[in-house]
């Protein structure tokens, strides 16, 4: 009997169930384990404030350790660089849209979204982005689960006692005009009726790993063996190519990184940014491209992340770093 170690929120379950049907497939007894991570408890601050998106894997890790589960799943965009020794990732399953997707049920698309308007990210890397090409915007952390966030965007104005206004500024669990979240993570829990606007790779770049899942396991073991036939050959390329982007810099939740690649054929495309404070009480972002073998995806993310760092990059790593509580309030209008 195979265990499956996951999270309890509705995604993470969706996630491990489809895992456990490819298995069943295969004609592997499996069952879940669902257990509640650190990262699903700390609610009220930053994901950065209290240490990362590892904090999601933390305790699936020790249940490996522990042999209390064979395998966990993940989403590869929490996944950090770098594993505990002895640890494997056996599979990258194949991917779903790693594109960001706005919710915004008053304005629609990002260009409608007032002056001043409130945007919900829990992600440096999303927010970043944002502010560059909307410094006017004010950035709500938002935490908690998918359908948590969504509630969120109930439009620019609230009524209560029969008084439409705004939210008080400085209000953080007030309404918000729009929330920014991972496509492919509404679609898994039929929500994508839900989004207003598919935002272009050329305006959200995603996290690395973004609509892939990564399956866990501790190398040799029966759930090493029994899950690296679910392994696709190109999301696996695609996605180490800009896991190795973030291994360079040393990214997390804590510094704003995007990247993203594309199989060509034998080659793959990829581009990452880097980005962080400008030292004037806004932000700046930097971007790199290149292509190289799809056969040597780490070493084409390593030479990407070179490159952010020569165009400018290395003293918005410091400077994120030093900031790793938040970005710059932006000005209001």
């Amino acid at each position: 009997m195979l265990r499956i170690g996951t999270r309890k929120s509705a995604l993470a379950l969706w996630q491990a169930e489809r895992v456990q049907g490819w298995l069943r497939e295969r004609g592997h007894a499996c069952e879940l384990v669902p257990m509640s991570t650190e990262g699903d408890r700390i609610l009220d601050r930053s994901l950065a404030e209290v240490g990362g998106k590892g904090l999601f894997v933390k305790e699936l890790e020790q249940a490996l350790s522990e042999r209390r589960a064979d395998l966990a799943v993940h989403s590869a965009k929490d996944v950090p660089f770098a594993l505990p020794e002895g640890f494997a990732l056996s599979a990258f399953p194949a991917r779903e849209d790693p594109r960001d997707a706005l919710v915004a049920p008053l304005a629609k698309t990002f260009a409608n979204l007032p002056r001043g308007a409130r945007v919900g990210t829990s992600s440096l890397r999303r927010a970043v982005q944002l502010l560059a090409e909307r410094p006017d915007l004010a950035i709500v952390p938002v935490r908690g689960n998918v359908q948590t966030r969504l509630a969120r965007a109930t439009g620019a104005t609230v009524v209560r006692g029969g008084v439409e206004r705004r939210p008080a500024e400085g209000d953080p669990q007030g309404p918000l005009d729009a929330v920014v979240l991972a496509l492919a993570g509404l679609r898994r829990l039929g929500l994508e009726a839900q989004v207003t606007e598919v935002l272009a790779v050329e305006f959200s770049l995603p996290a690395p790993g973004q609509g892939a899942l990564a399956i866990e396991t501790v190398r040799g073991s029966a759930g090493f063996a029994a899950t690296v036939p679910l392994d696709d050959a190109q999301t696996a390329q695609c996605v180490r190519a800009e896991r190795a982007v973030l291994a360079r810099l040393a990214g997390g939740c804590t510094i704003p990184v995007g990247a993203h690649a594309v199989l060509e054929g034998d080659r793959i495309w990829l581009r990452a940014l880097l980005g962080g404070p400008d030292g004037l009480g806004g932000v700046k972002v930097v971007r790199a491209e290149r292509r190289g073998p799809a056969a040597e995806p780490e070493a084409l993310g390593r030479s990407v992340a070179e490159a952010l760092l020569d165009k400018g990059g290395a003293p918005l790593l410091e400077a994120a770093r030093s900031q790793a509580e938040g970005l710059p309030a932006p000005k209001r209008a």
